[in-house]
């Protein structure tokens, strides 16, 4: 695993669990906490949510800046995964659609799940999330549940 993947993690479940992870809040999003709580990511794009850099983030990421390991294409995109995934329509705008006034904690999992997957696949590495590893096991038939058999009776 790498550093900046390790870091973004660490900071990632530190915020789901004390319930920091505000998806609306640039400080607080999955972004503002893999930036150490600040919002100087979000002077890269003109939209939350959009993964289109503006010139801002153009000039940063034509000189190679990363902020914490992350280019600014990819701190949008990362941002853009864990708002869809949580539930909106992109970029936020007042008209955008929302999981509700508050965010349930089930799609902040679902956001935060996203976000992991992804952060997995920008480094080239196994998904943190795939369990299947730990059982060493390789499914040759499906069979059916007994909780199938259970249910039907």
């Amino acid at each position: 695993m790498t550093f900046r993947l390790e870091q973004a993690l660490s900071k990632l479940y530190i915020a789901f669990t004390s319930d920091t992870l505000i998806p609306e809040c640039a400080i607080h999003c999955a972004v503002g906490n893999i930036c150490d709580n600040k919002d100087m990511w979000r002077h890269l794009t003109d939209a939350h949510g959009s993964d289109k850099l503006n010139y801002v983030g153009l000039v940063n990421e034509g000189f190679g800046r990363k902020i914490n390991g992350y280019l600014p294409s990819e701190l949008l995109k990362i941002e853009a995964v864990f708002l869809k995934a949580c539930g909106y329509s992109l970029p936020l705008k007042p008209t955008s659609k929302r999981p509700g006034f508050k965010v349930s904690k089930d799609n902040l999992f679902d956001g935060l799940a996203a976000v992991i997957e992804y952060l997995c696949i920008l480094d080239g590495t196994q998904s943190v999330m795939d369990y299947s590893g730990f059982f060493k096991y390789q499914k040759t038939r499906t069979k059916k549940l007994l909780t199938d058999d259970v249910l039907a009776s």
